[in-house]
């Protein structure tokens, strides 16, 4: 037990100090009171609004409790109060770190694995998080901890099932589902320790006997996955690293290790005329065994209410409440979503095509499916965000350069109406600053979508790598850092993640350390693009041509490879190939890859062609001036008043 000069030496009660930042202060002294109720005194101060160092009376008290319990949240983490106090705690060896609204602790304290407490902000704590918390203070009060019950209801398959064989249906199944779910509302059971509250939503099979129908069981598993992500106190792996194991034989617990979660949510749908019966299975990723199975009957025209009762029940089983409003009008703001069945279908069908990126006929084939989900509902915000990015997917990739400002005005166009539709809804400001800043050129309009998204959109990996790269590109490194972080943490197995992981640390010129996230992501696709050419560029920023000459020859794009060449032959005194691999990047590519041959004309040191083809770039509205800030390619033209002109001009921070 702790001791302080004028603090008894032994109390009857274990005491807790609290350390909170006054933004929670509604959320502190709920859990006060519950501790009190639960038989310890807690030393908390209402009157704390933060300062650089600590009073006399709150020194004593740190170092006479028994447990110093820190509340994170977006507001403690930035006070220098509680950051002081957590590391007395931490010294003194007796730190209990919470989370009120899932944000992550801060550097110096992800050691501790944090409790989060979940629920709406200025709601009580729930029986189960206040057991969490009695079982990390007790033993530091030299107290026996709170026992755990073990599950009793026989096993409803072998731990060694495959995933595909993990569904189980019937009465009997069920009542031990309801028992099982007891438990967990009253936090009889035990999460496992280091993942907590998370899980990954496999996708559901299609068992209706047409293979046409698997967009909509797809579609169905991912709506259930965004509900749940809206829970800052769940951790929701994303739908990209999830789908890797559909229709996988490996056992339950070997999936659950690899997506780093500690349940799975599997599930299945089937077709019976008007009706649609879905079966969910949440399945423990530690045991194997189902925790719970329940099966959902429903008229077609009510499948928005069954993902719905999935999502709930799920949250509920994990001692969390699902933090979406209580109307469907409130919760299709949450989600952009609609109560019309055949433009959820066209969004479903869009969305799968989209997703396939196959080639430009795929890609307006994903186009006119949103656009007719719009037109049978236009109030659907999803749909419109999606617009929005098969708009910008076509201008990017396949459009030619006097097409593009006519798509871009389209995409901004159709991404504010999401936002306009639905002010709750992430992924509408996360696709709106996209379209600001990739399309439009407009670092100043995107910041204030961007900002909103990392937000509303905590735990969606998607939402949070977009806002990541903005502020990688906008200088803005230490967000940066933290928000990929978020979303590698949701989507493990993702390539593009890795890849943009890797893009970050570039830009923050942390050349050597964007290496291994680029070798990563090429380990998971090795047919990815820009990855080869990314390590090139972090490669002759080091100094090492002949690899990055290789790594060049391996990038499949050829406007990165053309230009890494010419770049690396010039540098390495190869004039020749470095012209030929530069005559062929102008004359193959023209001038949609414009900000390439600035790069290549900077490093050859002609600043004045460099200049004009970033002006020209500017004109056309080349997506590539977004990189210009700190691209290490471009300091040789820095110090030129209209370089510095061109980045003002584009809402770059000077």
């Amino acid at each position: 037990m702790s001791s302080g000069e004028g603090i008894e030496q032994e109390r009857a009660r274990p005491t807790v100090f609290l350390s909170y930042s006054r933004s929670d202060q509604a959320q502190a002294r709920h859990l006060a009171q519950a501790l009190e109720q639960a038989g310890l005194d807690v030393w908390w101060d209402t009157l704390i609004e933060g300062g650089a160092a600590f009073a006399k009376s709150i020194e004593e008290a740190l170092a006479a409790c028994d447990a110093v319990i820190v509340l994170w949240s977006r507001h403690s983490i930035r006070s220098d109060w509680v950051l002081d106090e957590a590391a007395r705690g931490r010294d003194l060896k007796k730190l209990v770190p919470l989370s009120i609204d899932g944000t992550e602790p801060p550097l110096g304290f992800r050691q501790y694995q944090s409790i989060t407490l979940g629920g709406p902000e200025g709601a009580a704590i729930s029986e189960a998080s206040l057991h969490a918390v009695l079982r990390a203070v007790l033993p530091l009060a030299g107290r026996e901890a709170l026992p755990r019950p073990s599950l009793a209801p026989v096993p409803a398959s072998r731990p060694d099932a495959t995933r595909r064989g993990l569904l189980v249906g019937g009465g009997v199944a069920v009542a031990a589902a309801a028992v099982g779910l007891l438990g967990w509302r009253r936090g009889w059971f035990d999460t496992a320790k280091a993942l907590g509250s998370s899980v990954a939503v496999l996708p559901f099979e299609n068992l209706s006997g047409d293979p046409d129908q698997a967009y909509f069981s797809d579609g169905l598993s991912e709506e259930v996955r965004a509900t749940l992500a809206r829970n800052q106190g769940l951790k929701v792996m994303a739908q990209t690293s999830s789908g890797k194991f559909r229709d996988s034989d490996e056992d339950a617990i070997r999936i659950a290790e690899q997506l780093g979660v500690a349940y799975l949510l599997d599930g299945s749908v089937r077709w019976s005329g008007e009706e649609v019966r879905v079966a969910a299975d949440l399945i423990d990723g530690r045991t194997g065994f189902s925790t719970w199975t329940q099966i959902f009957e429903r008229r077609i025209d009510d499948v928005f209410a069954v993902q719905s009762e999935i999502a709930n029940t799920v949250a509920s089983a994990l001692a969390v409440q699902v933090a979406a409003p209580g109307t469907p009008e409130d919760e299709r703001a949450a989600s952009g979503g609609t109560a019309h069945l055949a433009a959820f279908d066209a969004y479903l069908r869009g969305r799968s095509l989209y997703d396939l990126s196959a080639d430009e006929a795929s890609e307006r084939a994903a186009l006119a499916q949103f656009d007719m989900a719009i037109a049978l509902d236009p109030g659907y915000a999803a749909a419109h965000a999606a617009r929005a990015r098969s708009l910008t997917a076509i201008a990017n990739q396949y459009a030619a350069v006097e097409e593009h400002a006519d798509l871009y005005a389209q995409a901004a166009a159709a991404a504010g109406s999401a936002v306009e539709l639905a002010p709750a809804f992430a992924d509408g400001h996360s696709t709106l600053g996209f379209v600001l800043f990739q399309g439009r050129l407009d670092a100043r309009a995107a910041r204030a979508p961007f900002e909103k998204s990392a937000v509303l959109g905590a735990g969606e990996a998607t939402v949070q790598a977009r806002w990541a790269q903005y502020c990688a590109r906008t200088g803005r490194a230490a967000e940066a850092a933290e928000a990929i972080q978020h979303a590698l943490a949701r989507d493990r197995l993702n390539p593009l993640i890795h890849r943009a992981a890797g893009s970050i640390e570039y830009a923050a010129r942390r050349f050597a350390e964007s290496i291994a996230p680029l070798r990563q992501a090429l380990q998971m696709n090795s047919h990815m693009s820009r990855a080869h050419a990314a390590i090139g560029d972090a490669l002759v920023n080091l100094g090492e041509l002949a690899q990055a000459r290789d790594e060049y020859a391996s990038e499949p794009v050829g406007d990165f490879q053309l230009a890494g060449l010419a770049i690396v032959e010039h540098l390495d005194g190869n004039r020749g190939a470095a012209r030929k691999a530069m005559d062929r990047l102008v004359t193959e590519l023209g001038d949609r890859v414009l900000y390439q041959q600035a790069q290549v004309f900077a490093q050859w040191g002609d600043v004045e062609a460099a200049i004009g083809r970033l002006l020209k770039a500017r004109e056309l509205g080349d997506s590539g001036l977004v990189y210009a800030r700190n691209d290490p390619f471009l300091d040789p033209l820095r110090g030129d008043s209209r370089m510095r002109a061109l980045l003002d001009g584009i809402g770059f921070d000077a």
